[in-house]
């Protein structure tokens, strides 16, 4: 599963807009470098400025890339459809809300924290990158874009 996926790949190292984007990097077209290099600065509510989930951007990311681009309104509208979804299952869009609800000092800038048990263990990010993984990988199963349990 997609979701699964992104959560590992998230737990593995990669900030949650990488992890959102390479977990559906089978069906993009686009090798995984770039994808790496594609999503690295929205990560931490973009570029750790705390504001539009990483995870959420990623979603975006994949929808870009996977959408009809000649047509602006229908990606815009099936984007924000699906990036409503994610903020009603997350409780927000806004990196900063989702660590201050999890009591956690939404930092702006410096440097990532080290990934270590208790940063997972006290992060709500993990089960974000899932929600929102899933939230996508349903929308892409729905519409025929992915086979089910294809991973």
């Amino acid at each position: 599963m997609y979701a699964e996926r992104a959560k590992k790949l998230f737990e593995e190292g990669l900030n949650c807009s990488q992890a959102v984007v390479l977990a559906f990097k089978d069906v993009l077209g686009v090798d995984e470098k770039s994808l790496l290099k594609l999503s690295l600065p929205l990560g931490g509510g973009l570029a750790r400025l705390r504001l539009t989930c990483g995870a959420a951007s990623g979603l975006a990311v994949v929808m870009g890339l996977l959408l009809d681009s000649s047509d602006k309104a229908y990606v815009y509208e099936e984007t924000r459809n699906l990036l409503l979804e994610v903020e009603k299952v997350n409780g927000s869009l806004i990196c900063k809300d989702l660590l201050e609800s999890k009591n956690i000092i939404a930092e702006i800038g410096g440097n990532p924290e080290a990934r270590t048990t208790s940063y997972y263990d006290n992060r709500p990010c993990s089960v974000i990158v899932y929600n929102t993984a899933k939230i996508l990988e349903n929308y892409l199963i729905n519409k025929s874009i992915i086979v089910e349990n294809k991973l």
